[in-house]
Protein backbone atom coordinates (compact mmCIF):
# COMPACT_ATOMS: atom_id res chain seq x y z
CA UNK A 1 0.00 0.00 0.00
CA UNK A 2 1.30 3.59 -0.90
CA UNK A 3 -0.10 6.29 1.74
CA UNK A 4 0.20 9.96 1.55
CA UNK A 5 -1.43 11.70 4.70
CA UNK A 6 -0.70 15.29 4.32
CA UNK A 7 -2.29 17.16 0.73
CA UNK A 8 -3.86 20.05 0.28
CA UNK A 9 -6.34 21.63 -2.46
CA UNK A 10 -7.93 24.99 -3.60
CA UNK A 11 -9.75 24.64 -0.31
CA UNK A 12 -6.54 26.25 1.04
CA UNK A 13 -3.46 26.82 -0.56
CA UNK A 14 -3.22 24.01 -3.17
CA UNK A 15 -3.59 24.85 -6.81
CA UNK A 16 -5.41 21.21 -7.32
CA UNK A 17 -9.14 21.28 -7.09
CA UNK A 18 -10.17 18.61 -4.67
CA UNK A 19 -11.54 16.79 -7.59
CA UNK A 20 -8.62 16.97 -9.54
CA UNK A 21 -6.02 15.82 -5.95
CA UNK A 22 -7.91 12.57 -5.81
CA UNK A 23 -7.28 12.03 -9.35
CA UNK A 24 -3.66 13.03 -9.38
CA UNK A 25 -3.53 10.46 -6.09
CA UNK A 26 -5.02 7.74 -8.13
CA UNK A 27 -2.37 8.07 -11.22
CA UNK A 28 0.19 8.48 -8.95
CA UNK A 29 -0.35 5.13 -7.60
CA UNK A 30 -1.83 5.98 -4.35
CA UNK A 31 -3.88 4.10 -2.12
CA UNK A 32 -4.65 5.96 0.25
CA UNK A 33 -4.63 9.78 0.50
CA UNK A 34 -5.60 12.02 3.54
CA UNK A 35 -6.91 15.72 2.03
CA UNK A 36 -5.33 18.09 5.01
CA UNK A 37 -6.30 21.45 4.40
CA UNK A 38 -5.58 24.07 6.52
CA UNK A 39 -8.13 24.62 8.96
CA UNK A 40 -11.39 23.49 7.03
CA UNK A 41 -12.71 20.58 5.55
CA UNK A 42 -14.37 22.08 3.08
CA UNK A 43 -12.82 20.40 -0.01
CA UNK A 44 -14.13 17.02 1.33
CA UNK A 45 -17.48 16.82 -0.02
CA UNK A 46 -15.89 17.25 -3.70
CA UNK A 47 -12.96 15.12 -3.32
CA UNK A 48 -15.25 12.18 -2.24
CA UNK A 49 -17.94 12.85 -4.87
CA UNK A 50 -15.07 12.36 -7.31
CA UNK A 51 -13.04 9.58 -5.38
CA UNK A 52 -12.21 6.86 -8.24
CA UNK A 53 -12.52 3.28 -7.91
CA UNK A 54 -8.97 1.93 -5.80
CA UNK A 55 -8.43 5.35 -3.48
CA UNK A 56 -9.45 5.58 -0.19
CA UNK A 57 -9.67 9.32 1.20
CA UNK A 58 -8.85 9.75 5.13
CA UNK A 59 -10.76 13.05 6.25
CA UNK A 60 -8.48 15.61 7.68
CA UNK A 61 -6.83 19.26 8.17
CA UNK A 62 -3.86 20.79 9.28
CA UNK A 63 -4.85 23.03 12.68
CA UNK A 64 -2.48 26.29 12.66
CA UNK A 65 -0.68 26.66 16.16
CA UNK A 66 1.58 28.49 17.82
CA UNK A 67 3.73 27.70 20.94
CA UNK A 68 6.30 30.00 22.85
CA UNK A 69 6.00 32.48 19.81
CA UNK A 70 7.03 29.22 17.79
CA UNK A 71 4.33 28.69 14.81
CA UNK A 72 3.64 24.92 14.18
CA UNK A 73 1.21 22.96 12.53
CA UNK A 74 -0.86 19.62 13.75
CA UNK A 75 -2.48 17.21 11.42
CA UNK A 76 -5.64 15.98 12.53
CA UNK A 77 -7.41 12.75 11.01
CA UNK A 78 -10.20 11.15 11.12
CA UNK A 79 -12.00 13.85 13.26
CA UNK A 80 -16.21 14.13 13.59
CA UNK A 81 -16.04 17.57 11.11
CA UNK A 82 -18.95 18.63 12.54
CA UNK A 83 -18.13 18.81 16.34
CA UNK A 84 -18.94 21.81 17.44
CA UNK A 85 -15.79 22.89 19.48
CA UNK A 86 -13.16 22.17 17.16
CA UNK A 87 -15.22 23.42 14.33
CA UNK A 88 -15.58 27.00 15.90
CA UNK A 89 -11.77 26.68 16.99
CA UNK A 90 -10.92 26.00 12.88
CA UNK A 91 -13.33 28.77 12.30
CA UNK A 92 -12.48 30.97 14.16
CA UNK A 93 -8.46 30.77 12.54
CA UNK A 94 -9.58 30.17 9.61
CA UNK A 95 -12.01 34.03 9.98
CA UNK A 96 -8.59 35.65 10.95
CA UNK A 97 -6.38 34.92 7.82
CA UNK A 98 -8.43 37.81 5.76
CA UNK A 99 -7.19 40.68 8.02
CA UNK A 100 -3.74 39.33 8.20
CA UNK A 101 -3.39 38.86 4.41
CA UNK A 102 -4.50 42.42 4.06
CA UNK A 103 -2.36 43.84 6.38
CA UNK A 104 0.41 41.53 5.05
CA UNK A 105 -0.29 43.24 1.65
CA UNK A 106 -0.73 46.84 2.95
CA UNK A 107 2.89 46.44 4.39
CA UNK A 108 4.28 45.16 1.10
CA UNK A 109 2.82 48.04 -0.80
CA UNK A 110 4.37 50.34 1.81
CA UNK A 111 7.39 49.24 0.65
CA UNK A 112 6.68 50.09 -2.52
CA UNK A 113 5.40 46.23 -3.58
CA UNK A 114 3.05 46.79 -6.79
CA UNK A 115 0.89 43.95 -5.10
CA UNK A 116 -3.01 44.47 -4.69
CA UNK A 117 -5.53 42.55 -2.16
CA UNK A 118 -7.62 41.73 -5.56
CA UNK A 119 -5.00 40.36 -7.10
CA UNK A 120 -4.08 38.01 -3.66
CA UNK A 121 -8.12 36.82 -3.14
CA UNK A 122 -7.76 36.00 -7.26
CA UNK A 123 -5.42 33.62 -6.51
CA UNK A 124 -6.68 32.15 -3.42
CA UNK A 125 -10.19 32.03 -5.13
CA UNK A 126 -12.31 29.60 -2.79
CA UNK A 127 -9.77 28.71 -0.45
CA UNK A 128 -8.53 29.58 3.33
CA UNK A 129 -6.33 32.93 2.37
CA UNK A 130 -2.46 32.30 3.47
CA UNK A 131 0.90 33.73 2.82
CA UNK A 132 1.28 31.01 -0.09
CA UNK A 133 -1.13 33.35 -1.73
CA UNK A 134 0.63 36.57 -1.02
CA UNK A 135 3.74 34.29 -2.32
CA UNK A 136 2.29 33.49 -5.81
CA UNK A 137 1.67 37.21 -5.93
CA UNK A 138 5.16 37.98 -5.69
CA UNK A 139 6.14 35.12 -7.88
CA UNK A 140 3.76 36.61 -10.42
CA UNK A 141 4.93 40.33 -9.85
CA UNK A 142 8.48 39.08 -10.65
CA UNK A 143 9.54 40.23 -7.00
CA UNK A 144 10.53 36.76 -6.39
CA UNK A 145 11.63 33.71 -8.32
CA UNK A 146 9.74 30.81 -6.18
CA UNK A 147 7.16 30.72 -3.74
CA UNK A 148 9.79 29.31 -1.34
CA UNK A 149 11.81 32.27 -2.30
CA UNK A 150 9.08 34.40 -0.52
CA UNK A 151 9.30 32.73 2.82
CA UNK A 152 12.39 34.70 3.56
CA UNK A 153 13.19 37.06 6.53
CA UNK A 154 13.16 40.13 4.02
CA UNK A 155 9.34 38.94 3.24
CA UNK A 156 6.76 36.42 4.94
CA UNK A 157 9.07 34.44 7.06
CA UNK A 158 7.76 34.35 10.49
CA UNK A 159 9.26 37.34 11.83
CA UNK A 160 10.50 38.77 8.68
CA UNK A 161 9.27 42.36 7.35
CA UNK A 162 6.20 41.28 5.94
CA UNK A 163 4.75 38.67 8.52
CA UNK A 164 2.02 39.58 10.77
CA UNK A 165 0.76 37.29 13.48
CA UNK A 166 -2.81 35.97 13.40
CA UNK A 167 -4.97 33.57 15.83
CA UNK A 168 -3.27 30.08 15.98
CA UNK A 169 -4.31 27.39 18.60
CA UNK A 170 -2.22 26.36 21.75
CA UNK A 171 -1.15 23.06 20.46
CA UNK A 172 -2.32 21.24 23.85
CA UNK A 173 -5.78 22.63 23.29
CA UNK A 174 -5.27 21.47 19.51
CA UNK A 175 -4.45 17.96 20.97
CA UNK A 176 -7.57 18.10 23.33
CA UNK A 177 -10.02 19.19 20.53
CA UNK A 178 -8.68 16.96 18.41
CA UNK A 179 -9.41 13.92 20.63
CA UNK A 180 -12.81 15.31 21.35
CA UNK A 181 -13.66 15.25 17.81
CA UNK A 182 -12.70 11.59 18.02
CA UNK A 183 -9.66 12.41 16.16
CA UNK A 184 -5.95 11.89 15.87
CA UNK A 185 -3.41 14.15 16.03
CA UNK A 186 0.26 13.64 14.70
CA UNK A 187 2.75 16.99 14.14
CA UNK A 188 3.54 17.87 10.87
CA UNK A 189 7.23 18.48 9.85
CA UNK A 190 8.47 19.31 13.60
CA UNK A 191 11.83 19.64 12.78
CA UNK A 192 11.42 21.83 9.38
CA UNK A 193 13.99 24.75 10.33
CA UNK A 194 14.45 26.10 6.50
CA UNK A 195 10.45 27.31 7.55
CA UNK A 196 11.86 28.89 10.63
CA UNK A 197 12.36 28.35 14.50
CA UNK A 198 10.88 24.73 15.34
CA UNK A 199 10.09 23.93 18.94
CA UNK A 200 12.70 21.83 21.45
CA UNK A 201 12.48 18.30 21.66
CA UNK A 202 11.92 18.56 25.56
CA UNK A 203 8.43 20.22 24.04
CA UNK A 204 7.57 17.33 21.52
CA UNK A 205 7.64 15.11 24.98
CA UNK A 206 5.08 17.45 26.92
CA UNK A 207 2.73 16.90 23.65
CA UNK A 208 3.38 13.35 23.84
CA UNK A 209 1.96 12.95 27.57
CA UNK A 210 -0.81 15.09 26.53
CA UNK A 211 -1.91 12.97 23.94
CA UNK A 212 0.13 13.25 21.03
CA UNK A 213 -0.45 10.56 18.96
CA UNK A 214 2.83 10.95 16.70
CA UNK A 215 4.81 12.99 14.61
CA UNK A 216 5.31 13.32 10.45
CA UNK A 217 8.70 12.47 10.11
CA UNK A 218 9.43 11.58 6.36
CA UNK A 219 8.97 14.97 5.44
CA UNK A 220 10.61 17.08 2.12
CA UNK A 221 11.98 19.46 4.54
CA UNK A 222 13.43 16.79 6.98
CA UNK A 223 16.99 15.58 5.75
CA UNK A 224 18.23 12.18 6.28
CA UNK A 225 19.80 12.98 10.14
CA UNK A 226 16.65 14.60 11.16
CA UNK A 227 14.29 12.06 10.09
CA UNK A 228 17.00 9.53 11.84
CA UNK A 229 17.11 11.34 14.80
CA UNK A 230 12.98 12.21 15.04
CA UNK A 231 12.56 8.50 14.78
CA UNK A 232 14.40 8.08 17.41
CA UNK A 233 12.80 10.30 19.35
CA UNK A 234 9.29 8.94 18.49
CA UNK A 235 10.44 5.19 19.53
CA UNK A 236 11.59 7.13 22.90
CA UNK A 237 8.00 8.71 23.38
CA UNK A 238 5.76 5.67 22.24
CA UNK A 239 5.09 7.99 19.25
CA UNK A 240 3.63 6.97 15.59
CA UNK A 241 5.69 8.02 12.71
CA UNK A 242 4.17 9.30 9.33
CA UNK A 243 5.25 10.15 5.81
CA UNK A 244 3.84 12.57 3.71
CA UNK A 245 4.61 14.48 0.77
CA UNK A 246 2.55 18.17 1.99
CA UNK A 247 1.22 18.27 -2.00
CA UNK A 248 0.28 21.70 -2.92
CA UNK A 249 0.09 21.19 -6.64
CA UNK A 250 1.86 23.28 -8.68
CA UNK A 251 3.02 25.77 -5.99
CA UNK A 252 5.47 23.29 -4.33
CA UNK A 253 8.17 21.34 -5.92
CA UNK A 254 6.83 18.18 -3.95
CA UNK A 255 5.12 15.55 -5.82
CA UNK A 256 1.98 13.14 -4.13
CA UNK A 257 3.71 9.91 -2.54
CA UNK A 258 6.55 11.41 -2.64
CA UNK A 259 6.68 10.01 1.22
CA UNK A 260 4.54 7.56 2.43
CA UNK A 261 3.41 6.25 5.80
CA UNK A 262 3.81 2.43 6.74
CA UNK A 263 0.44 0.56 6.48
CA UNK A 264 0.68 -0.68 9.78
CA UNK A 265 0.89 2.86 11.00
CA UNK A 266 -2.07 3.59 8.67
CA UNK A 267 -3.99 1.03 10.48
CA UNK A 268 -2.91 1.86 13.84
CA UNK A 269 -4.26 5.99 13.35
CA UNK A 270 -7.72 4.29 11.59
CA UNK A 271 -7.75 1.96 14.80
CA UNK A 272 -7.52 4.98 17.17
CA UNK A 273 -10.09 7.27 15.23
CA UNK A 274 -13.62 6.85 16.06
CA UNK A 275 -14.88 10.31 14.68
CA UNK A 276 -14.70 9.36 11.23
CA UNK A 277 -14.01 6.75 8.78
CA UNK A 278 -11.74 6.23 5.81
CA UNK A 279 -14.18 6.43 2.48
CA UNK A 280 -12.75 3.43 -0.19
CA UNK A 281 -13.68 4.88 -3.68
CA UNK A 282 -16.13 3.51 -5.95
CA UNK A 283 -16.70 6.25 -8.15
CA UNK A 284 -15.06 4.68 -11.51
CA UNK A 285 -11.87 3.19 -12.91
CA UNK A 286 -8.30 4.28 -11.50
CA UNK A 287 -6.80 6.82 -13.71
CA UNK A 288 -4.15 5.31 -15.96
Amino acid sequence: MRIDLHTHSTASDGTDTPAELVRNAAAAGLDVVALTDHDTTRGYAEALAALPDGLTLVTGAELSCRLDGISLHMLAYLFDPEEPHLLAERELVRDDRVPRAQGMVARLQGMGVPITWEQVARIAGDGSVGRPHVASALVELGVVRTVNDAFTEDWLADGGRVYMPKHETDPFEAIRLIKGAGGVAVFAHPAAAKRGRTVPESAIAELAAAGLDGIEVDHMDHEPATRARLRGLAAELGLLTTGSSDYHGSRKTCVLGEFTTDPEVYGEITRRATGAFPVPGTGGGRAA
